[in-house]
């Protein structure tokens, strides 16, 4: 059976998802499940009909919906979604938190029992008589307001075998009734409700700044079809803008579909202001394009025909009109959604850390609250039940306790940040593929950086051209004949060093001085060699021409000079003479030095790993202002540098294209790849991808991921801190069940909205 997954509604707080995920694995049928907490999701793997599964979710007092039964479409605005979505679709504030309160069953009863409490409060105030009539008020109110509760808390026992915490607090309000503290059980319960109620609602809120991202892309597109005056034979179909005898059959008419049934290579139309709603390829039209939903780009990229545009990008002032290159599933929007949802449920160890103590947290707190309540009467003597006007008896004390030891503060601390920080992340164009991989980000001692592509532009620039026949510079005019004889032979390769020839020479308009050379022979990566009007003309390295073609000294000392500079030198020869070289060099990032000194600003060593030769990697490495340069590497060895970092600082970060360095980001601790918008390659392969190709964005990642890691901290902290006072206070007879829970109730609330801080702090 193929994986399926389910929505899984009424998942308050993170402990909740371990319930359904364990009651769902004891089904016949089920190999494995698994329940986000994150996501609200549960994907399943096993045969099982969906009204069993139903009937067991719902016993666990969650709600359940089969995502295949009603998909929702890619987007859910139409053609023109605003551009900040980020949030939308829930109602904030007071307002919204109502809204939250009545739209369930669960939450009804606690308004309800809420309700009963306030009029048994003003029975006892108002009519001191009354206080029989309060008491029964009360008792009503925590059976209306602890029923959904008491359920929850028992059918969890009876299939899982397990105690929550809705046990705990229903063991907690039977026990205070038990002694008589009526107002005190009913007080427990309903803020124990609107605390798990508010728990709920701003996890939902942070779910929210992912279904946000779900909006980005509009439902529908305006497609460009003809509409020919003959019926077309169905293989016209990718040919109706290609084909002359097509175009003049009809005349073109615009249709609005839904995205879904888009198909690749067709057309359509997206109108100024508008979002794109589709990958693709621009075919007609100018314009710049905001791609910040995807990428983070602050300003807007100017696209012209044959530019990639991403959906749920935004159109400037003029038309476009797009072939379409990938379907709405697989286009790069869906991928993002779809990876930083993976990357949502992935748990940092931290979480795992809390996750496994919760599972021995709660049973073990209710045999300590049975230890409190037996062990000082039985010992020593001291008083079970409460002694009005002297001491707290030991019962309550243990009702305490059994409050007090709620871990839901403790255990959503973790996830909430971590939903808060990979979308924020998201929002400025970095992909964070999991908890585990932010975590160890914020981690790092050391960043290792591919040189071509990451610190280097990637695209190779001629530099200089230096005839033997004149002097150095543009208007001579045997610079410009070595140049464009070059252009000649190197207009049949396609490697790099090629192509910034080929593309120097159409910058001079030399390329059409000589026609394409002929017979053109590739010389084992020395060089290249054709026949251009009737001479061998040979382009090559300068250890090939001191083998095969003698050359002038001072030749060899300007070609030298250029080589330790971090360039790479290519002779010509014409078949009668060497005419002269061409230097060419990639050159560095703008942006580079600016980024490697961010990152020692950090406290990070940086080192640079790449292939090409020492001069090349010096010259480069001096300029970006790395600590170290190794240079000469194949891919096995940027393997086995990046283990010795390891072995010297520990956790490393790896930076490569995510395609040629995927050995060495694998084996480093984080692997950030480059430019994960344009490849697929790159989304998969790496830990971390750089959408827009902005390597800025790297140091902005480990400072984002070091404060996701200190707020977790702080959160854990805090948690314990309050526990263990409360149960101090509870112990020394110096707390109250309502207190308990009003303080539990606010340290969740406290942990959920820092954890929701990266969302809000640049």
């Amino acid at each position: 059976m193929a994986e399926k997954t389910y929505r899984i509604g009424g998942m308050d707080c993170a402990n909740c998802a371990r319930e359904v995920e364990t009651g769902v694995a004891r089904l016949s049928g089920v190999n494995s499940v698994r329940v986000d907490f994150a996501t609200a999701k549960m994907r399943l793997d096993g045969d099982v009909p969906f009204e069993v599964l139903k009937q067991r979710v719902e016993a666990l007092g969650k709600t359940i919906e089969d995502p295949s039964l009603n998909p929702a479409p890619q987007g859910g605005e139409g053609l023109n979604t605003p551009l900040d979505v980020m949030g939308k679709g829930s109602e904030g504030g007071v307002s919204g938190f109502a809204r939250y309160l009545l739209a369930r069953r669960e939450t009804q009863l606690a308004v309800v029992g809420g309700a009963v409490v306030l009029l048994a409060l003003a029975a006892r105030l108002l009519f001191p008589g009354l206080v029989p009539v309060a008491d029964a008020l009360y008792v009503l109110a925590t059976l209306v307001a602890g029923y959904p509760i008491a359920r929850s808390g028992l059918r969890t026992l009876f299939i899982n075998r397990d105690f929550n915490i809705n046990l705990l607090m229903t063991l907690a309000a039977v026990g205070a009734i038990f002694i008589q503290e009526t107002a005190e059980a009913a007080t427990v319960i309903f803020l124990f409700a609107i605390g798990e109620a508010l728990e709920g609602y701003t996890a939902d809120r942070a779910r929210n700044s992912l279904r946000g991202l779900m909006t980005l892309a509009p439902a529908q597109a305006v497609r460009l079809r003809l509409t020919p005056s003959e019926p077309l034979p169905p293989t016209a179909h990718a040919e109706r803008f290609t084909s002359p005898r097509l175009q003049e059959a009809g005349m073109r008419a615009e249709e609005v579909v839904p995205v879904e049934d888009l198909r690749l290579g067709d057309r359509i139309l997206v109108r100024p202001g508008e979002r794109i709603p589709m990958d693709g390829d621009v075919l007609a039209g100018e314009s710049g394009v905001n791609q910040s939903p995807i990428t983070g780009e602050s300003l807007p990229v100017h696209k012209s025909p044959g530019a990639p545009v991403f959906a749920g990008t935004v159109n400037g002032d003029g038309a476009l009109e797009i072939r379409v290159t990938r379907l709405a599933a697989n286009n790069t929007l869906s991928r993002i959604i779809r990876l930083v949802e993976e990357a949502q449920s992935v748990r940092a160890p931290s979480q795992r850390l809390i996750d496994r103590f919760a599972r021995v947290y709660t049973p073990g707190v209710v045999v300590v609250a049975a230890l409190v309540a037996l062990l000082p009467p039985l010992l020593f003597n001291a008083p079970f039940y409460d002694v009005p006007g002297v001491t707290q008896g030991w019962l309550y004390r243990a009702l305490e306790l059994l409050v007090i030891a709620c871990p839901c503060s403790l255990v959503i601390s973790t996830p909430v940040t971590i939903i808060s920080a990979i979308t924020a992340a998201a929002r400025r164009g970095v992909l964070i593929k999991g908890g585990a991989h932010l975590e160890a980000l914020g981690s790092v001692k050391a960043v290792a950086f591919d040189k071509t592509g990451t610190l280097t532009t990637g695209q190779p620039a001629v530099l200089d051209v230096r005839s033997v026949d004149c002097e150095t510079g543009e208007d001579c005019a045997g610079n410009d004949d070595l140049l464009a004889l070059a252009a000649a032979v190197e207009r049949r390769s396609t490697h790099p060093l090629a192509q910034a020839i080929v593309r120097a020479a159409e910058e001079r308009d030399l390329h059409d001085r000589y026609a394409p050379a002929e017979a053109v022979t590739t010389l084992a990566g020395r060089g290249i060699q054709g026949q251009v009007n009737g001479k061998t003309v040979t382009v090559g390295s300068h250890s090939l021409f001191d083998l095969e073609h003698p050359h002038a000294a001072n030749l060899c000392d300007q070609i030298e000079a250029a080589e330790a500079g971090g360039q790479t030198a290519m002779l010509l020869s014409d078949g009668e003479r060497v005419r002269g070289f061409i230097a060419v060099a990639d050159a560095a990032r703008a942006d580079s030095r600016a980024v490697v000194n961010d990152l020692k600003a950090l406290g990070l060593f940086t080192v640079m790993l790449t292939g090409d030769n020492a001069a090349v990697a010096e010259s480069v490495g001096r300029a970006v202002g790395v600590g170290e340069i190794r240079a000469g590497l194949l891919p096995a060895d940027k393997v086995d540098a990046v283990k010795d970092l390891q072995a010297r600082y520990g956790a490393v970060v790896m930076v490569g294209d995510g395609i040629n360095d995927t050995p060495a980001l694998a084996a480093a601790s984080v692997g950030v790849a480059m430019g994960g918008a344009g490849s697929a390659q790159a989304l998969e392969t790496a830990d971390v991808a750089l959408m827009a190709d902005d390597l800025t964005q790297l140091p902005y990642a480990v400072r984002l991921s070091r404060f996701a890691r200190d707020i977790i901290r702080q959160n854990i902290g805090l948690s314990l801190g309050m526990k263990l006072a409360f149960m101090l206070l509870a112990v020394a007879g110096l707390g109250t069940m309502w207190l308990a829970v009003f303080a539990d109730m606010g340290m969740s609330l406290a942990v959920t909205l820092n954890g929701m801080r990266p969302l809000r702090t640049k």
